[in-house]
């Protein structure tokens, strides 16, 4: 059965939505963007088939709806298709990393031709824009769908039906299941690496130098909060219920640990670390999560004229696309330690072969 799908907002996830749908065969793709640069650049690279001027003409041609917006936008969204005439049933969904204000809105539809389903992908990338959006970028991620106001099962199957190339893992959740969810393991630690990055702002500035030692370890644990600040903002306080409550329960475990050290009680300190060390190893590997992954490959390299251009050379070669480059440790006269990030799993898996084919010793952290 054929279907036309508008897609509202074409950023990363719009945009690697659109992908998908684009490759479905019985599916036409619509997109509307309020930045015009950016839905030129989808309709001129075959991202959509078609593009409109409004969003109102865009949902009087579609029979499925995505709304991949910022949940105000998605709100305001809601309320034009529910004062449309529509002539037919309308599958709307959303890819908001927060359910319950977009469920609410939903939840007031007086329009009995919307079926709402609301969806989101756990994947994202550090980049961001119309220009980062990858066909891939969802494989193997977890899809939350939240069913709403009008829907049913068979909706819900539809947009799986639909989204199917994304190759991601379908589950159905309720709101507060994937509020209180997505906060723990999404939401919240955003709030702690930006916490952790200002306290060593703080002890910057009695010790200066720290800003060097601050690479490795403690870069790699704060990355996210390189994250956009405005996106960000509006997520945390959108889910404000749910981050009010970790924190207090991050107050009392870290008042915990406190004592802990406090006390010098070795035996429990140590019970901690390990606890905290089995259920982390424990976590799935292949799988992707609310947080983006970073597939790394440590390369030892020696302190001389080119190491760095050979290996990005070779990796050239291949046609293996590096995201960043950091250099751990390079001394003059050592070994150093070299660590490419890439993209994708296969692409890490490819690096890591071709570099010891020509005789560089590599590492892979898990």
């Amino acid at each position: 059965m054929q279907s036309t799908i508008l897609v509202s907002g074409l950023g990363l996830i719009g945009g690697s939505i659109a992908l998908n749908l684009k490759q479905q065969n019985h599916t036409t793709v619509i997109g509307f963007d309020q930045n015009k640069e950016s839905l030129e650049y989808a309709l001129k690279t075959g991202m959509i088939d078609y593009s409109v001027h409004s969003f109102e003409e865009g949902v009087h041609f579609s029979d499925v709806v995505v709304l991949a917006t910022p949940v105000s936008v998605c709100i305001d969204y809601l309320h034009i298709i529910d004062e449309m005439k529509l002539s037919q049933p309308l599958l709307v969904t959303d890819v908001s990393s927060v359910k319950k204000p977009i469920m609410e809105a939903a939840a007031m539809l007086q329009n009995n031709f919307i079926h709402f389903v609301g969806g989101h992908p756990m994947a994202g990338s550090h980049k961001h824009g119309v220009e980062a959006a990858k066909a891939h970028l969802f494989e193997n991620a977890f899809y939350l769908l939240v069913p709403g106001k009008g829907s049913n099962d068979e909706d819900v199957q539809k947009l799986e039906s639909l989204l199917e190339s994304t190759r991601s893992h379908f589950v159905t959740v309720g709101e507060q299941e994937h509020d209180q969810m997505t906060g723990v393991i999404s939401h919240f630690p955003h709030l702690i690496a930006s916490s952790l990055v200002h306290q060593a702002k703080n002890w910057h500035r009695v010790y200066p130098f720290m800003h060097e030692l601050a690479a490795g370890g403690f870069r790699d644990i704060t990355r996210i909060a390189s994250s956009h600040p405005k996106m960000w903002n509006d997520i945390l306080l959108q889910n404000k219920d749910t981050i009010l409550t970790l924190l207090k329960d991050w107050i009392t475990e870290m008042n915990h640990l406190k004592d802990l050290v406090e006390t010098d009680d070795h035996s429990k300190l140590q019970t901690y670390l390990a606890d905290a060390k089995q259920f982390r190893d424990g976590l799935p590997i292949k799988k992707k999560g609310a947080i983006p992954s970073f597939y790394d490959v440590y390369v030892d390299i020696h302190d001389q004229p080119g190491a760095l251009s050979e290996v990005t050379h070779l990796l050239a070669q291949s046609k293996i696309s590096i995201v960043n480059i950091q250099i751990l440790e390079v001394r003059e006269g050592i070994t150093g330690v070299l660590r490419l990030s890439f993209q994708t799993e296969e692409d890490q898996k490819r690096s890591k072969l071709v570099l010891e084919r020509n005789g560089y010793e590599t590492t892979i952290q898990y």
